[in-house]
């Protein structure tokens, strides 16, 4: 069943959450007075229309209806979903979450992005305050899977449970906080970074670029796949946490920061923060810079997926779950389709198309998917046998580009004793063929690394498929050695 949701507040955190529902199959209904809104919507739509459909190896659902309501009334009528990123001003957070009540539906989660506000203060005066809850994210909304969910002591179980099955289902990482605090978790540890970094820079000890580059390449990546604990867990060696906090610990008394102290911000200060950062990354616009931070973060979550960990793990699951969703019959009497994927950000190369590797990557996907419909899954290799490619062509045909939606079929051609011969199409959505991949497997023992014949019940099913693909037309390039002119 289709489903609503209601940004109440279309600016960086707002627009955010629009594209994250609105590429997740959600209709969208915005409400934001800015004259502007419609123009920065968009342009931050179309940076997550290019990122966040690359994190998915699977097809990611159409993207739903964007709507620009008049009023808020009329944005939150249908939503299940209505989240307020309005400025972080109390009084105002009052006024418009007494106006989302007074029009949305009574079981509609109503979520608050504010960094900072307690769930308590915002539910004070509200109809009723079992309905709101903080669902604080991380900028950009639409790629970062961090929501920190506080509910405090008067919200329903039911919403808060509704909410994280919600933010799951996106593909975020809902982090429940059971009791409140100013500012939740998160922003309570970037508070204590960025204090130090402005006296850091106030006493002239390094400049912006210094600090950024220090968390940049070190323990920021670091951070990324292994958290604070963790990391220092590991750095305690064989012993792990307790010889590390013995290790370390007598520097917690040393006078290296000045945490609890925070330097005038006077305007000789905000202007020499200014003026290094405008040094730092001046040459690149904002939206320039997004689309860097953004390919940098498809990249880097991609990489940890290979690795099915941490952010990575989380992608493999996302992943999974649209996969095991999807019809399970299929048509064996046609060319197959195996793979349907947008092209990612980091398959793209120099020349701002698909990298040739990346052709081979998609058929050898393909071929994957194919060897798990005939029964030579996980669990068949896990016993010890396997199929090998002996020999490989691809035809390169048309350009393809970061974000564009295709999917491959493919056509057993031969499926007989230790061999098996696919010929795999790769189409644009719009249904041109991009490139062909002809692929001749052997299966093998894996034990002893030599051809064997496959086991009875993948025999079976590959020569089922082989049989009826044998009535198919032969795909124009089979055979096809590499062209040369005379």
């Amino acid at each position: 069943m289709k489903k609503t949701a209601a940004i109440i507040g279309g600016g960086v955190i707002g627009g955010g959450w629009a594209a994250r529902f609105l590429l997740n199959g959600w209709d969208v209904n915005i409400s934001d007075p800015d004259p502007e809104a419609k123009r920065k919507i968009s342009e931050v739509l179309a940076n997550a229309r290019r990122s966040l459909p690359g994190l998915s190896d699977v097809e990611t659902p159409a993207e739903g209806k964007l709507v620009f309501a008049e009023t808020i009334a009329e944005a939150v009528h249908n939503a299940d979903w209505v989240q307020e990123s309005v400025p972080e001003r109390l009084d105002i957070k009052h006024t418009i979450l007494a106006e989302i009540q007074a029009h949305c539906r009574a079981n509609a989660v109503i979520g608050s992005s504010t960094s900072g506000f307690k769930p308590s203060e915002l539910q004070q005066g509200a109809s009723d305050p079992r309905q709101i809850i903080v669902c604080h994210p991380f900028n950009p909304v639409y790629l970062l899977p961090l929501v920190e969910v506080v509910g405090g002591e008067n919200a329903a179980l039911e919403t808060i449970e509704n909410a994280t099955g919600i933010l799951d289902s996106l593909g975020m990482k809902p982090l429940v906080i059971k009791k409140e605090i100013d500012a939740h978790i998160a922003d309570r540890f970037l508070e204590a970074v960025w204090r130090e970094g402005l006296w850091l820079i106030n006493d002239g000890i390094a400049t912006t670029q210094e600090i950024d580059d220090a968390i940049r390449f070190g323990f920021g990546i670091r951070w990324a796949q292994m958290g604070l604990f963790e990391t220092y867990r590991v750095a305690g060696g064989e012993a792990g946490m307790e010889h590390f906090i013995a290790q370390f610990g007598p520097c917690l008394s040393w006078p290296w920061t000045k945490l609890m102290d925070v330097p005038e911000l006077t305007d000789e200060l905000v202007k020499k923060i200014a003026s290094q950062s405008d040094a730092q990354s001046g040459r690149h616009s904002i939206r320039e810079l997004e689309r860097i931070r953004d390919d940098n973060l498809v990249a880097m979550m991609r990489a940890l997926k290979g690795q099915n960990w941490g952010a990575g793990a989380l992608l493999n699951k996302y992943d999974s779950e649209i996969k095991a969703a999807e019809p399970a019959e299929i048509d064996n009497a046609k060319p197959i389709q195996t793979v349907a994927r947008s092209i990612p950000v980091d398959w793209v190369d120099y020349n701002g198309h698909m990298n040739e590797s990346r052709y081979l990557q998609n058929f050898c996907d393909a071929t994957d998917r194919f060897m798990e419909i005939i029964g030579c899954d996980a669990d068949y290799i896990a016993n010890g046998g396997s199929y090998f490619t002996a020999e490989t062509h691809i035809r390169h045909l048309s350009e393809t580009h970061s974000a564009a939606r295709t999917y491959t079929t493919t056509q057993c051609l031969s499926g007989e004793g230790k061999k098996m011969h696919l010929f795999h199409r790769m189409f644009h959505a719009d249904g041109s063929l991009l490139a062909t991949g002809e692929h001749m497997l052997i299966h093998v023992d894996l034990a002893t690394r030599k051809a064997s014949s496959p086991g009875t019940v993948v025999a079976r099913k590959l020569e089922k498929i082989a049989t009826l693909h044998a009535f198919l037309p032969t795909p124009e390039g089979t055979g096809r050695a590499v062209e040369q002119g005379r």
